[in-house]
């Protein structure tokens, strides 16, 4: 080595050094970091492009208070299908009931489908409504109930009837009656309003802004598909939603067959206004459930 090569080599070896030194540093503290919880990556904000709830019956073995309250915490402002009795222990959490539970003659397999029980359904239905505009609740639900023989043709006109007799009170009160539509292949054999194509029949014959159908994206994948389709060109006929995994009703991530970020894009893209409710049952803990299906759906 000659004396000009001596200052290179001792600046190469002091920058070696303190590489070697800085990289070692670098390690411990992100050693300590980790340990002390500092270099956990922060959940990223919320969107709220989408109104996000959480059905009641999915999480029953929660107490209203315990479900209020850690729903909120996610991000959550609504839960579905409950009762007035529970509004106020919402409305503390800072939620509103999205849908309300219906309640006496209001029932899946007995519905407006049947003209001899328009008249207690209309009467219960108004009752929920004077309950519903006076705390704030968005939504109430109704269904067209079972066929029973009956055909698609009649059982529309018979919900129309039905319908048109209470449509101008829920305008009055600034609630939509949303009708449910469910699969009748695998949940709720026999039920009538089991495809989008009919719900939006009825909406229109019926033709008031406060009638409107509660799509379950769950449902209309087991009976018909084409969900983002059917949902951008129908959204205006839309005043409720719910989701859940397909098969098997459970969570809403890739162990389905369902997309639902690229699901809940289209949803917001249409211009949708209403709740996006999730009405799953978790297999696993359902806390860090409820939290994966919103961060999902938060597009």
């Amino acid at each position: 080595m000659t004396k000009n090569q001596e200052p290179a080599r001792r600046t190469m070896l002091k920058g070696l050094a303190g590489g070697l030194t800085g990289g070692l540093m670098m390690s411990i503290m992100g050693e300590n970091l980790q340990t002390t919880g500092w270099a956990a990556e922060a959940p990223s904000p919320i969107k709220g492009n989408l109104r996000q709830s959480v059905s009641r019956w999915c999480y029953g073995k929660w107490s209203m208070e315990e479900l209020a309250s850690r729903a909120a915490k996610i991000g959550y402002q609504g839960i579905d299908l409950v009762g007035p009795a529970d509004w106020p222990t919402l409305k503390k959490h800072g939620l509103t009931c999205a849908v309300n539970a219906g309640s006496g003659p209001i029932r899946i397999e007995s519905g407006l489908n049947r003209k001899e029980n328009h008249a207690a359904i209309v009467e219960a239905l108004k009752k929920e409504l004077d309950l519903a505009a006076e705390a704030g609740v968005p939504n109430v639900i109704c269904f067209s109930g079972n066929r029973q023989g009956m055909s698609d043709e009649e059982g529309l006109e018979n919900c129309m009837l039905g319908a048109k007799q209470v449509a101008g009170y829920a305008e009055k009160k600034g609630v939509t009656i949303c009708i449910e539509l469910l699969n009748s292949k695998v949940d709720h054999k026999d039920y009538l309003c089991d495809h989008t194509a009919w719900g939006v029949k009825l909406v229109k014959a019926v033709g008031s802004v406060r009638f409107k159908l509660l799509y379950d994206i769950y449902h209309m994948q087991i009976m018909e598909g084409d969900v983002i389709r059917t949902i951008t060109e129908n959204v205006e006929y839309i005043g409720h939603m719910h989701t859940a995994g397909v098969p098997g009703r459970h969570e809403i991530d890739d162990t389905q067959e369902l997309n639902y970020p690229a699901i809940c894009r289209a949803i917001v893209k249409a211009g949708y206004q209403g709740f996006l409710g999730q009405e799953f049952v978790p297999t696993r803990d359902p806390l860090a459930s409820l939290e994966q299906a919103f961060r999902l759906c938060d597009v």
